[in-house]
């Protein structure tokens, strides 16, 4: 039997985990987790609470980014010897788990290569993503529902902090929007990839023949505001109106008029919070999302003045990004990356990683 060479694949992997780590700067992250851990060990720490869990999750985040390089780095260095010792062995199951430990790598270090790539100005941030429904009827607005529920259970899996801020609900079935705000490192960066409008084709089962349809959700991502933002809105720029929350088919869920809309002036983008329990927390709530889509706004002016200069504008890549095919076959299709795959209810559950990598290697090329 020949024996197991995976030289090339070691020497290839080793090459891409190298660069990681030049990029990533080790030393440089294992500096800032040392000052961390200092600041986070200081016993008034939580007499600021916002500060102390941006602490805290600043140091869980690279912890675990340094945890996972140096197990890799480990794995990577023990696998020649697992490979020398099945084929001195001459045995089968010890070359598939040489294979496997191989596999497993790849898609290890193959991670740790995507998050490299998110070093835009506001990648590191949190996010505020907002669905809408579009064209298609009550088609329509159960997709934006089965979106809003897709990237809920993504983050479920992910184990990240997620607040619902405010859900329209449609008269028929699903949401006609929703809003919500994912408090993680790197958020905005990866689900950033996620924005444009998304397609649905199956047999409609609002449809009395059963038919096939097609329709529309738009998914908007915005970087979570920060203190440190100067995003100043002038109280004359913002019309403040309060209403009483509701639930699916106008139920009402408060007795008061606790929930807040936001319109600002200038631009005319609408902002509603009506989860919280008050007005007061509903309209900081309101006022966080309205100004992390200005920041956004100010943000895509900025990037439009430099592609202008250099003289390399580009059409947008967001229009229709994604299909959803239910009948007559199972498919999603990433149309700007052509990454597919064959199990819609897999995606529906969460299963977005593969998109999502594939989205983030697709626009750094691109750029």
């Amino acid at each position: 039997m020949a024996d197991l060479d995976l030289s090339q694949e070691l020497k290839e992997l080793s090459s891409t985990l190298a660069s990681i780590v030049q990029v990533i700067d080790l030393p440089k992250v294992t500096a800032e987790v040392e000052q961390l851990k200092v600041a986070a060990g200081e016993p008034n720490l939580w007499d600021d609470q916002a500060n102390a869990q941006k602490v805290t999750s600043a140091l869980s985040q690279k912890q675990a980014l340094l945890t996972k390089i140096v197990e890799t780095q480990v794995r990577l260095a023990d696998l020649p010897v697992l490979i020398e010792m099945a084929n001195a062995e001459n045995d089968e199951n010890s070359r598939k788990d040489a294979r496997a430990e191989l596999s497993s790598l790849t898609e290890e270090i193959s991670k740790l290569e995507v998050q490299t790539l998110l070093n835009g100005e506001f990648d590191a941030r949190g996010a505020v993503v907002t669905i809408r429904s579009g064209a298609g009827g009550d088609d329509a607005t159960d997709f934006a529902e089965m979106l809003l529920r897709m990237y809920l259970r993504w983050a479920e899996k992910h184990k990240y902090s997620v607040q619902v801020l405010d859900t329209s609900y449609a008269e028929g079935a699903g949401i006609k929007s929703a809003t919500f705000e994912v408090d993680a490192p790197f958020a905005f960066g990866t689900l950033s990839v996620e924005g444009g409008t998304h397609r649905l084709v199956r047999m409609s089962p609002f449809n009395a023949a059963g038919k096939r349809q097609t329709s529309f959700a738009a998914v908007e991502v915005v970087p979570l505001i920060e203190q440190t933002d100067s995003i100043e809105i002038p109280e004359s720029e913002v019309r403040v109106d309060v209403f009483r929350s509701s639930g699916p088919g106008g139920q009402s869920v408060n007795t008061t008029d606790s929930a807040v809309r936001l319109t600002h002036i200038p631009t005319g983008i609408v902002v509603s919070c009506q989860n919280e329990k008050s007005q007061l927390q509903n309209k900081v709530a309101a006022m966080r999302v309205l100004q992390s889509r200005l920041l956004e706004i100010r943000r895509r002016e900025e990037e439009a003045k430099k592609k202008q200069i250099a003289g390399d504008v580009k059409a947008s890549w967001g229009e229709q990004m994604r299909s959803y095919v239910l009948a007559p076959y199972q498919m999603v299709k990433d149309l700007r990356t052509d990454f597919e795959v064959n199990n819609p209810s897999a995606v529906f559950d969460g299963d977005l990683d593969g998109f999502i990598a594939a989205g983030i290697r697709w626009r750094k090329l691109a750029l």
